[in-house]
């Protein structure tokens, strides 16, 4: 039980090996592999032994497939929220065009609520892009909350390991990802929730409910990720260090009231055994039985500290309370 009246919200990006593979420059991602048949019945299967549920952001294109319904209709039979990652998973998706922006969040919220039969009403940015005309066309099409932002320092310390890590790319691949995982300013936004001031209005001319913000949680003050898979990045070089900074970042959340939003990525669940095209990653070394039994230990340590949810419940919980109003402070 949780020791305090705090909320945490779960969600995976369920992000899948072609998209990773484009990100990092390889050839072969345009066959689309994927390793979603695995993935995604293990997630559900972990997380509920825990007895929690959480919010699954899916990528349209994943869903495109007639094949892949019966498998994403699992999601909301079982309980969890399907939410919208975009069409094409582009982690410059923020440097698109108005049209082309639109494109990949209307498209996508399409084919993800025809695969899921659940019409998704929150989104991340793939790469956590974001920008005030991706807000603007969420609030147009009814989007409850946005989850694209990350209040860290170390974006440009991973856009480096990036670019190390991947193979030589093109003038243009280069440019698309030049602001990858985004800059030191990105360290200054808020942890907490909070809305969008985008006075935004529907075609009878009536204000649009504001759109919520719910950060991806970093450590307070310091500002360092606490995602599952910095968490795992830490276990590699020791679980005790992993251990003693997850409790840490506990004690800092409780002590400010920052109700956590624990993000899950795919490879948190797998090693480079089941998916040798991603040994690159960090932690992919580590036995897949190593990091599930590391990620349920974490998700029953955040349980007995707060009452976790998924991302719509926490959204309805801060709808009901006065959040401060922000100004878009984002590239246009």
């Amino acid at each position: 039980m949780a020791s305090s009246g705090l909320l945490a919200s779960l969600s995976l990006d369920l992000d899948n090996q072609w998209s990773y593979m484009r990100t990092h420059g390889d050839a072969g991602w345009e066959t689309r592999p994927s390793y979603l048949p695995l993935l995604l019945p293990l997630a559900l299967d972990l997380v509920e032994s825990v007895g929690l549920k959480m919010t699954v952001f899916l990528v349209g294109e994943d869903a495109r497939p007639a094949s892949s319904h019966a498998l994403l209709r699992q999601i909301p039979t079982r309980g969890h929220e399907v939410g919208n990652h975009s069409l094409n998973h582009l982690q410059w998706l923020h440097k698109l065009p108005q049209d082309e922006l639109a494109h990949e969040i209307v498209e996508a919220d399409r084919l993800i609520t025809a695969a899921s039969g659940q019409k998704p009403r929150g989104f991340r940015g793939p790469g956590f892009a974001c920008s005030t005309t991706l807000l603007r066309i969420l609030a147009r099409n009814g989007y409850d909350y946005d989850c694209s932002t990350f209040p860290t320092f170390v974006g440009p310390l991973a856009r480096a390991y990036y670019f190390m890590s991947a193979r030589k790319l093109s003038e243009q691949e280069s440019d698309e990802r030049q602001d990858l995982f985004g800059g030191v300013r990105d360290g200054l936004r808020p942890l907490s929730g909070y809305r969008w001031a985008l006075s935004e209005r529907d075609e009878q001319g009536q204000p649009l409910p504001e759109l919520l913000e719910i950060p991806v949680t970093t450590l307070p003050v310091l500002r360092t990720p606490i995602h599952m898979s910095y968490l795992l990045f830490l276990a590699q070089r020791s679980p005790w260090l992993m251990r003693r900074y997850l409790d840490t970042a506990i004690a800092l959340c409780k002590l400010r009231g920052v109700e956590p939003s624990f993000l899950l990525h795919p490879l948190d669940f797998i090693s480079g055994e089941e998916c040798p095209a991603l040994r690159f990653f960090p932690a992919m070394n580590m036995p897949a039985r190593q990091k599930q039994a590391l990620l349920r230990e974490v998700l029953l340590k955040l349980s007995e500290h707060f009452v976790v949810v998924p991302m719509n419940q926490h959204a309805q919980a801060l709808r009901q309370r006065g959040l401060p109003l922000r100004q878009p402070d984002l590239a246009a």
